[in-house]
């Protein structure tokens, strides 16, 4: 291949990268363009956690055995490649003798591989930031040039630099929507919450001016509805806004709780720093099971528990009110609690709720860290 072509599919593949978005739309469409402007027949790119898991972020043309059940012998178990990854070895281009994944296929006669038996292999890197895995091969291809894995990992930084870029606009992203919620906020607590202090005093003035007992009745009534509201008001306002953690999550519930009217008890033990994103899934699970312990527990005291190991943390809110009854078979009964459990899991955590007529309800997540 020439200098020129190089320089040629280089081009092509930077205009691809620097117009997309979304990382999974990007990484299809740069392997697909990749494979056709070189030649190759087969693709697929891993990309790969700070934990060492991977999974199968694209694809393109891969032997039937590998792409049987949902690829999922791309999906499951381990193989060189990811395994010298995850050990700091695999730095640069290399041709792969032996794929692991290819010699099962062939070993257990699953199927016919078209003839692939070798894929060369290169790091997705921008920096010192790495993300995962290029691989490409085509069928009776058993050796890469020096200059094919020149191209290849210079495709594979160009990937990868696209992968920061579309990590950055996210979190630009991400903290443009948290300044709008904020913005909403204010404006709701400055123009709803007005308007329902001043139904209050209206519905208060109403009762006073009439001696009709019905009448004072009703007016009592939207009182202490506009009262409730101004409550509810409140408490949205402090989930849209993502302040409230800077002094630690102990700290943020607890204020959390006393703005609802709850007397709160809490324990920490272990270590007390978590990392940014398990502290604000606490801080979301949190406020709503408080909110649950206001709206339906019949009781103003609930108890926290909060305890941090070098591998996990366990959050325990516990109230002694009325409960309700649940077993572990049942679906949970409401959306704020699938909410939780959703959210607990998005991190690989576990969701128990304990809960009897009586006896109160408790919950308890872990999630690794």
């Amino acid at each position: 291949m020439s200098r020129n072509e190089e320089i040629g599919i280089l081009k092509e593949i930077a205009e691809l990268l620097n117009e997309g978005t979304d990382s999974k739309a990007v990484l299809a469409g740069v392997l697909r363009k990749l494979l056709h402007l070189t030649g190759l027949q087969s693709g697929w790119i891993f990309l790969i956690d700070e934990n060492g898991t991977h999974r199968l972020a694209a694809k393109e043309a891969l032997p039937e055995p590998l792409s049987q059940n949902d690829n999922q012998r791309m999906c499951q178990g381990d193989c060189w490649c990811v395994s010298r990854y995850n050990s700091g070895k695999l730095n640069k281009a290399v041709n792969i003798i032996e794929c692991q994944r290819i010699e099962n296929v062939i070993l257990e006669n699953a199927g016919d591989t078209g003839g692939l038996t070798h894929h060369a292999t290169v790091p997705l890197r921008a920096g010192n930031e790495r993300f995962g895995l290029l691989n490409v091969g085509s069928p009776n291809k058993t050796h890469f040039q020096k200059d094919e894995l020149a191209l290849l990992e210079a495709v594979a930084f160009q990937i990868g630099t696209a992968l920061k870029r579309i990590k950055l606009t996210q979190r630009e992203q991400e903290t443009a929507l948290i300044s709008e919620r904020n913005r909403l906020a204010r404006d709701l607590h400055d123009s709803v919450n007005q308007l329902l202090f001043s139904l209050s005093l209206t519905a208060r003035a109403g009762r006073e001016m009439t001696d009709n007992e019905e009448v004072q009745q009703t007016f009592s009534y939207i009182q202490d509805l506009a009262q409730d509201a101004l409550g509810e008001m409140r408490a949205l306002i402090w989930q849209l806004k993502p302040q409230g953690l800077e002094n630690g999550i102990v700290s943020a519930l607890s204020s959390y709780a006393e703005m609802l009217g709850l007397t709160i008890d809490t324990i920490l033990t272990g270590i007390s720093s978590f990392p940014e994103k398990i502290e604000e899934t606490l801080w979301r699970i949190g406020q709503e099971a408080l909110g649950n312990c206001k709206k339906h527990s019949q009781t103003t005291h609930v108890s926290l528990f909060l305890h941090r190991s070098s591998d996990s943390v366990t959050m325990t809110i516990q109230d002694q009110g009325c409960g309700f009854y649940y077993g572990e078979s049942f679906e949970l009964p409401s959306f704020g609690l699938k909410n939780m459990k959703a959210r607990t899991e998005a991190l690989n955590g576990t969701f128990h709720i304990k809960s009897e007529p009586g006896k109160g309800t408790k919950i308890q997540i872990q999630i690794p860290i």
